[in-house]
């Protein structure tokens, strides 16, 4: 979305929700794409993107993993799914079965955000294993390709 007012001013939708100009938004910084990037695309047939918020890694038309910078409570479903007005940096992926419930119900750096039954999300910090990161990227890669392409993964 564009902004017709001068960076910095707030409108609101007829809807009555908080619209905030682009130049607004925090950005994520480029190490982590960049780190997120060489796991994700490494992937058979994955493609980064920019999303409508933050960078997105995809197989086909399905997100694997989307990484969004949170910064004062903007994107607000990302804010409070993560509890957190921010600043952060969060990552979501796909999760299924014991690793699901797991990771939903481990509390931080994760989080279970509504928006899809089987997302999760976590916080990127100082602290983060990344090879963690790696494995579970990969996981969710492997839930929504298709099955000639997860042959090739070790999953």
């Amino acid at each position: 979305m564009t902004c017709e007012v001068k960076p910095g001013r707030r409108v609101t939708d007829r809807l009555g929700a908080m619209i905030r100009c682009v130049s607004e938004r925090v950005e994520v910084a480029g190490e982590v794409v960049a780190r997120l990037g060489a796991i994700c695309l490494a992937l058979p047939e994955a493609r980064e993107q920019e999303a409508w918020v933050g960078t997105r890694w995809r197989i086909r038309t399905a997100t694997f993993a989307h990484v969004v910078a949170v910064g004062s409570g903007w994107p607000p479903a990302y804010a409070a799914a993560a509890g957190t007005p921010g600043p952060a940096t969060v990552l979501t992926f796909r999760a299924d079965g014991e690793e699901l419930a797991a990771l939903s119900a481990i509390g931080p750096p994760y989080f279970k955000p509504l928006w899809f039954r089987d997302i999760v999300g976590m916080v990127l910090d100082e602290r983060t294993d990344w090879t963690e990161v790696e494995e579970l990227v990969t996981e969710s890669y492997c839930l929504l390709a298709p099955a000639r392409l997860v042959e090739q993964v070790r999953c």
